[in-house]
């Protein structure tokens, strides 16, 4: 489960958009990893890895940079990182077709919070089990057919 979703753009570190999970028993803690999402955003640059998972605590962040901007997902240590990489690809996808000509454009922090809408959506895909588990079958039997070719 995604339970905090950010996105800022590379060159500062200037958050765009930011989600958290609606828990209140947590929420001093996840306020505290939306401080280090935060600190983690002002030291990525143009050299950072494209992907990368970060444990902090019993969670892992797990980022994404693309058309330099970095898309970020806090999930539990036992979430499938695959799962958690293909929502931040859809993010991205999404992102960068509706605002990717306006992002270094910005000066405000949250200037696309609008965008939130979208992954409300995406993160109910992304709790979807019986969604997630079609998707690891279907590629479970592409991977087989590839061995059967080979």
């Amino acid at each position: 489960m995604a339970l905090l979703t950010m996105i800022a753009r590379v060159i500062d570190g200037l958050p765009l958009v930011g989600t958290m999970q609606d828990d209140e028993q947590s929420g001093r803690s996840i306020l505290d990893y939306q401080n280090q999402a935060k600190m983690l955003f002002r030291k990525l640059g143009t050299h950072s890895p494209a992907r990368c998972s970060i444990e902090t605590g019993p969670y892992l962040f797990h980022y994404l940079i693309e058309n330099d901007v970095c898309y970020l997902v806090m999930v539990d240590k036992m979430y499938s990182k695959r799962l958690a990489f293909n929502y931040l690809e859809d993010l991205a996808q999404e992102f960068h077709a509706n605002y990717g000509r306006r992002v270094n454009s910005v000066t405000r922090p949250y200037a696309f919070i609008e965008f939130d809408v979208y992954i409300q959506k995406a993160k109910k895909q992304l709790t979807d089990r019986r969604r997630n588990i079609s998707n690891i079958n279907t590629q479970l039997q592409d991977v087989q057919r590839i061995m059967v070719q080979n």
